[in-house]
């Protein structure tokens, strides 16, 4: 019989040191791969993130052009603004800074560095405050697309005229030029993407209606989603018998968390559309058929919250004489509700980025004003970057990346409430 002494291992031996050097040679492979994995998730996240921020900085800021604008009372009726003829009066004041452009096919050249929506600015202007008729007033305008695009660098002047866009002249490279000789072209904030509506000008185009509908659908979606998904949670978590009907509800909970979000798209053309009737590329709608998107997700979220309560704290309740309906709503939903919010919110960082199933229902529409009303045609944030995303328009490429900044940004700030909360309010058993 052999010894315990005898069939000890000798660490020292040649096969011994073999097998040491094997075991540490697969831990050293398998942190390398892990590395390199974290490597080359990190690179791709930085290299998109930069790639966005790169485009989508051009669109925080415009070319504007300085002109002074006379007001004369004999054109402009106080009581009929909208019947003066603002486009008139804004090319004859523009035209006035070129003494020398007197030809009519000239001036229609020269007032192309503007944009086209010019004379809307100034008439609004007016219209705001009527006290500026008969006055010469210093106006802001943004410069056409073309020429905010030479102002940034994406259009290079010193390629060929046949390869210019359109209304991109040698001479009117000249008097853009002029203007800038002036002190006349200042590049500012752009303010206006996010407070003007959608517009075919990308000079002109905002996201006041994107981010009004994304608003109305999250409130509708929270509204639903909420309480329906925690009544939904504590009734199955605590109340409801176990059985084969509350299997199947929970299965079929699961799965529905993991369906494609352009079903729920499809659930909500014929249910809420179709069937209800209810009006098409409406906030209402978008945020109904986000809520069922999110009611999953938060029923999960929720039921996990309420598991990780200890059971002492039920046992507790009850035993110093609380029914299970005080049990629970007054001792253990409370301590699970920063897990209930933190799932609700992620839930709610979810919706606002889906694009599909808003694109069903609608909600991809040329809005160029906000929503005053659930039932009002709106547009999202997702939607509306796939707008611009589609456009022929070479100034919409910068404003798709900043869209997309924003609605990263909100997603960001979202989650980070989440963190928040669950590391403020989490009570650690």
């Amino acid at each position: 019989m052999t010894s315990l002494q005898d069939r000890r291992i000798d660490w020292k031996s040649p096969d011994a040191q073999k097998r040491l050097r094997k075991r540490y040679g697969a831990d050293i492979r398998l942190q390398t791969f892990g590395i390199t994995a974290i490597a080359v998730a990190v690179l791709l996240l930085g290299t998109l993130i930069f790639s966005i921020t790169f485009k989508g900085a051009q669109a925080f800021v415009q070319t504007h052009v300085t002109v002074s604008i006379d007001l004369p009372r004999n054109q402009i009726d106080p009581a009929a603004i909208d019947d003066a003829p603002w486009r008139q009066i804004v090319r004859d004041n523009f035209v006035k800074m070129y003494p020398d452009v007197t030809s009519r096919s000239d001036q229609r050249e020269l007032s192309a560095i503007l944009t086209d929506s010019a004379q809307y600015i100034v008439r609004d202007a007016v219209k705001k405050n009527p006290e500026l008729i008969g006055k010469r007033v210093k106006f802001t305008i943004p410069a056409s697309d073309i020429y905010d695009q030479l102002e940034k660098g994406v259009v290079r002047r010193d390629v060929p005229a046949d390869q210019r866009p359109k209304n991109m002249t040698d001479q009117q490279i000249a008097w853009f030029d002029q203007l800038k000789a002036q002190n006349r072209v200042t590049t500012p904030l752009n303010w206006g993407l996010v407070t003007n509506a959608d517009s075919t000008k990308p000079e002109l185009a905002g996201l006041k209606a994107a981010l009004a509908g994304s608003a109305y659908a999250l409130g509708v979606c929270f509204l639903i989603s909420f309480p329906v998904g925690i009544g939904a949670a504590i009734y199955l978590e605590e109340f409801a018998p176990k059985n084969r009907i509350t299997d199947v509800i929970e299965v079929n909970i699961n799965n529905l968390a993991a369906v494609p979000s352009i079903v729920f798209g499809l659930l909500g053309l014929a249910l809420f559309l179709n069937f209800f009737g209810l009006p098409r590329s409406s906030s209402l709608v978008g945020g109904l058929v986000l809520a069922l998107l999110v009611l999953p997700t938060i029923i999960i979220a929720t039921r996990n919250a309420l598991k990780a309560v200890p059971p002492s704290i039920r046992e507790a309740g009850l035993g110093v004489g609380a029914s299970k309906h005080q049990a629970v709503f007054d001792h253990v939903l409370p301590l699970a509700m920063p897990g209930i919010m933190t799932g609700t919110i992620i839930g709610l960082a979810h919706a606002l980025g889906e694009t599909a199933p808003l694109l069903l229902i609608g909600m991809k529409s040329f809005v160029t004003s906000a929503p005053e009303s659930l039932t009002a045609p709106a547009t999202a944030l997702p939607t509306q970057i796939y707008n611009w995303s589609d456009s022929p328009e070479r100034g919409f490429t910068a404003r798709t990346s900043a869209a997309i900044i924003v609605l990263l940004g909100f997603l960001v700030f979202m989650n980070a409430i989440a963190v928040f909360l669950r590391q403020k309010l989490e009570r650690k058993w």
